[in-house]
């Protein structure tokens, strides 16, 4: 049951913090941190035991499976598996957890207990859909994000909250309701051809579907992912809750919200749909290089330091969508690495402008400027994950860039080098990112505090990480293995 141990955690941690707040708010924050380091524990120590046997001949092995029964008379189970895809993406979700919860210590002094409430409720949706085999379980834990997220903008954030976690609610809510269309258009077709009612991922995943059909069962599935990525032109929600965000807020979204679409991807449209998604590839390998371009000329044109950060986002899923359409091993393991080092530099940069916006109370970079004479420790930890981010060699987000131009080259040599180009981009908004935060005179006379222990500890542990995946990624290439779809579709080309 350690998989089922991994969600009921969270929940729990959540009303024992949100009841605990009541009386101490401190008492809050240790349930909430003791909670999600555990979680990080359990999964760390699934890895490090079954490190040898996440793969078999080059496909992916369900290393710890639960299943119970739920709703059996409409073929509803409570089924949970873990995989190296699943592993990857879980340790990322309770280590970026541990880092939302240090980050908000100090900067959430109002609902201390409901905010951790529902910081730990979107763990375990998170967690929840990373390990679902059931389509239906799997939608429930889709959803069980999305309430506590609009909470955490709306009641938490800045500005214009309400309007970004509306907005965030709105694009994520209607997304769903088409994926859950499709969940049941695959329900009714499984039915058809085997006389079997059932949401079994296992099961569906030999389902005989139309051509014609499958296309649009999977478009449902796809556009769902799409927001969530975001894919350009689906994105548009993304600035404006990354921006209203509270700082543990953007480090979610960012670090874990955003890889849900790309888990998708990769885990139900690759597998149940191969040959519609393969059809559909031009098209999506197409939308991943606008997204890549965009997103790098967008963020070079913010003037606010949060918004900056969020278009990154939009060009780095950008790869993501790319590597996981070009349907070649290398891309698509590429596609993976990029997702846990956007997570990781992409969420220290969030962590950085939170810690800039609480000390001088503005996000405007035309205030800035001159801040490493102040702050040097936060200068050059700023500067280390801005190099990360424009994909410096050495780096986690080099590997994985790298891995999906190499993968999509012998696919499509013109998406490949237009891609390349979005990487001249991230060098662009990066040091400009840089350059008029911390660079040159500090014309406003700044007098502030650098890096406490507590965000040293935080910035430390993200540095180390993202240094991990760029000089040694094989423990993670070891333990994701390109899915039976892909390897199919590679074999066919």
């Amino acid at each position: 049951m350690i998989l089922l141990w991994l969600i009921v955690i969270p929940i729990a941690a959540g009303a024992v913090a949100g009841l605990a707040g009541r009386w101490s708010k401190p008492a809050a924050r240790w349930v909430s941190l003791a909670a999600v380091s555990a979680d990080f524990a359990i999964a760390v120590a699934l890895w490090v035991r079954h490190a040898g046997t996440l793969s078999l001949a080059g496909r992916p092995v369900w290393i710890v499976e639960w299943r119970r029964e739920w709703i059996p008379e409409f073929g509803i189970s409570f089924h949970l598996g873990m995989d190296g895809l699943s592993l990857l993406l879980v340790t990322l979700t309770f280590f970026l957890g541990i880092v939302s919860v240090l980050v908000s210590w100090t900067e959430i002094r109002e609902g201390v207990g409901f905010f951790h409430l529902n910081l730990m409720w979107i763990l375990a949706g998170i967690a929840g859909v990373f390990l679902a085999l059931d389509l239906f379980l799997f939608y429930f834990a889709w959803e069980l994000m999305l309430v506590p997220m609009y909470f955490l903008i709306a009641i938490w954030g800045h500005g214009r909250r309400v309007y970004a976690a509306v907005k965030f609610f709105i694009f994520t809510q209607l997304s769903g309701l088409l994926m859950l269309i499709a969940i049941l258009a695959l329900f009714f077709l499984h039915h058809s051809a085997t006389g079997v009612y059932t949401f079994d991922y296992l099961a569906l995943l030999n389902t005989p579907i139309p051509p014609g059909t499958a296309t649009w069962v999977m478009l449902g599935f796809f556009i769902a992912f799409a927001v969530k990525l975001p894919m350009v032109p689906l994105h548009s929600w993304l600035p404006d809750a990354h921006t209203e965000a509270p700082t543990a807020g953007s480090v979610i979204l960012a670090g874990l919200l955003l890889k849900t679409g790309g888990y998708g991807l990769i885990r139900f449209i690759l597998p149940l749909f191969p040959d519609a998604a393969r059809a559909f590839a031009p098209a999506a390998m197409v939308l991943g290089v606008v997204g890549i371009l965009y997103g790098a000329i967008a963020a070079f044109g913010q003037t606010d330091f949060k918004r900056l950060v969020a278009y990154t986002s939009i060009s780095h899923l950008g790869f993501v969508l790319l590597g996981v359409f070009a349907f070649t091993p290398l891309a698509l393991t590429g596609a993976v690495v990029t997702m846990l080092a956007h997570g990781i530099s992409t969420g220290a940069l969030f962590v950085i402008a939170g810690a800039v916006q609480h000390r001088i109370h503005t996000r405007e970079m035309g205030r800035m400027g001159g801040l490493w004479d102040t702050m040097p420790k936060m200068g050059g930890a700023a500067l280390f994950f801005a190099l990360g981010s424009l994909g410096l060699p050495g780096l986690g987000d080099f590997v994985g860039e790298f891995l999906v131009l190499l993968g999509t080259w012998p696919v499509s040599r013109v998406l490949a080098v237009l891609a390349a180009a979005g990487v001249l981009g991230a060098t662009l908004y990066a040091l400009r990112l840089v350059q008029r935060v911390f660079q040159g005179p500090n014309v406003h006379q700044w007098r502030l505090p650098d890096l406490n222990a507590r965000e040293a500890l935080v910035i430390g542990a993200m540095s180390v990480v993202l240094l991990w995946l760029g000089l040694y990624p094989q423990p993670v290439l070891d333990a994701f293995s390109p899915s039976p779809a892909v390897a199919q579709q590679e074999a066919r080309r």
